[in-house]
């Protein structure tokens, strides 16, 4: 990737991270700084199937949820350029991983699970994959050999705004392009 291509992106680049590390929030953020359009998978998949994600979880179950969410990220790829944030399990299926890695630049949002954890608590969504701390836990210790295999690692705490970690972003990948 060129220094022209930082400010002029022509693949996605692809949020990763748990329940609430951020990715719905830095998206926008960091799309408007690269002039790019941004995606958040999980509204795309709301809108097409015309429900709530617990709702098609908890009716479909994680299996179908993940078919469908593959098929909307594979969408998402072929629009070319843009901040895309999918939901945080989708790396948990190969094919997706390969997708992200295959067309565009990964991105871990690597937030600590005890801010993953609070932050699911006060936004009071209902996440059927995170009923209870333990569970939640089970999972984002599970997912994290697949997070640590993104292109660029943002650590986040608690202090960094998405203005901050959006800034952070364009450095890292300003980082990769001069290799």
């Amino acid at each position: 990737m060129s220094q022209s291509q930082i400010s002029n992106p022509q693949s996605p680049i692809f949020l990763l991270g748990f329940m609430a590390s951020g990715k719905s929030t830095v998206g926008p953020v960091l799309a408007a700084k690269l002039g790019l359009d941004f995606i958040d998978l999980d509204l795309v998949i709301e809108a097409e199937a015309g429900r709530p994600i617990a709702e098609l979880i908890e009716r479909e179950g994680e299996e179908r949820f993940r078919q469908i969410e593959t098929e909307a990220l594979r969408e998402a790829v072929s629009c070319g350029a843009a901040i895309i944030a999918p939901g945080g399990g989708a790396i948990t299926r190969g094919e997706n991983r390969e997708l992200m890695s295959g067309h565009g630049i990964t991105v871990w949002l690597d937030a600590p699970f005890e801010l993953c954890w609070r932050r699911i608590q006060i936004d009071g969504a209902t996440r059927p994959l995170a009923p209870d701390e333990e569970t939640a836990r089970a999972r984002y210790e599970r997912r994290l050999d697949l997070y640590r295999q993104a292109s660029i690692r943002v650590t986040i705490n608690q202090f960094h705004s998405p203005n901050d970690i959006s800034e952070t972003i364009i450095n890292q990948l300003r980082e990769v392009a001069e290799k």
